[in-house]
């Protein structure tokens, strides 16, 4: 059983021709380092190993990753029937395009290692493979910002909580889904304390120099307008908003342009970008905020009338909804990126 501290786990960690290796690799080291480094910096013997990480594949077979870096699986996935924890890395596919055919055999092998007793668990776009094997129907996940959209879209049985870093969900709280590919922290932080207990996941975290992303993944998303279609008319409405999203009236603007009735305008709109008009403007106008709170050493009141909030209220109300976080607290923590940049110009 998973609550039997003492018995060393299995745990397979997923890996394609398309893995993310930084992120592989990362969690190998972490669940390898459990009950060994802390003890090899403090002068003990290393305890038994909690967790037992094992690289498979669906074959078994060594590969070139998309980085150009060999990976070498411990075995196949039929070398592994009877995982008691199963990782799916970051995937460096595109969230357009449908999942490779590779994906559906490793779906149908989650799905039997979680009917067996597993706990299954991703970050970024390893949600996908999750929610290709059907455990995630009708359950709350998260995936990378810029997967949220190809998950809700491919699978709308899943309910998709975007700003979430890490969610839960299924009977026993087996199935685990984190946000970005840095989410490895908050998701191993979380399986060490709740497997091993949470000193241990506290050694860990004061080893590797992790903290959790209590706030969420709001404060790194970015808007992605780059949606493909072939909508001319809803393009030109894009192409002249991204330079006028300040104006006092952006949606009726855009929808007279478009030479369509407002209720066709908007119901294009959101069937081809996949927001609503004012949706779309504020995010451009968040966006262009965010750039200047980390570009520059503009008053925030100033940044949000330069961005189209007369009312400096309305502004910080909307920047923390949109992002997690106060404009001020953005500031501090991307602003110093910035400025290492400029002295080193």
């Amino acid at each position: 059983m998973l609550e039997d501290k003492e018995r060393t786990l299995l745990t397979a960690v997923v890996a394609t021709p398309d893995v993310g290796a930084s992120s592989l690799f990362t969690l190998v080291d972490v669940l390898c380092s459990v009950g060994r480094d802390w003890e090899l910096l403090h002068g003990r013997p290393p305890r038994t190993p909690r967790f037992l990480p094992r690289i498979v594949s669906v074959d078994g077979r060594g590969f070139t990753g998309p980085n150009n870096i060999r990976i070498e699986p411990h075995g196949s996935l039929d070398d592994f029937p009877d995982p008691d924890i199963v990782l799916l890395p970051d995937f460096i596919i595109a969230p357009d395009a449908p999942l490779p055919p590779l994906y559906e055999s490793i779906a149908a092998w989650i799905r039997r290692a979680h009917d067996r007793g597993a706990i299954v668990a991703s970050i970024c776009s390893g949600a996908l493979v999750i929610a290709k094997s059907g455990l995630l129907d009708g359950a709350e996940a998260t995936t990378h910002w810029g997967y949220c959209d190809a998950l809700a879209r491919n699978f709308p049985k899943v309910v998709v909580r975007g700003e979430r870093i890490l969610v839960s969900a299924g009977a026993g709280h087996r199935v685990i889904t984190a946000g970005g590919a840095s989410s490895w922290t908050d998701l191993l932080l979380y399986l060490i304390a709740r497997l091993a207990g949470p000193e241990e996941a506290v050694r860990i975290a004061k080893l590797y120099l992790l903290q959790w992303h209590g706030e969420g993944q709001l404060p790194f998303a970015a808007l992605s307008t780059g949606r493909q279609h072939d909508d001319r008319v809803i393009g030109e409405c894009q192409r002249w908003i991204a330079d006028n999203y300040a104006c006092d009236t952006p949606v009726a603007s855009m929808a007279s342009m478009s030479g369509l009735s407002e209720r066709t305008f908007h119901r294009r709109f959101r069937q081809v970008t996949g927001l609503s008009p004012i949706a779309y403007v504020q995010a451009l106008r968040i966006e262009e905020a965010k750039h200047l709170l980390e570009t520059t050493e503009i008053n925030v009141d100033e940044i949000g009338a330069e961005v189209g909030y007369a009312e400096p209220a309305s502004f910080r109300r909307l920047f923390r909804r949109a992002v997690g976080i106060s404009p001020s607290v953005y500031r501090r923590r991307f602003q110093p990126l910035f400025r290492l940049w400029q002295a080193a110009a």
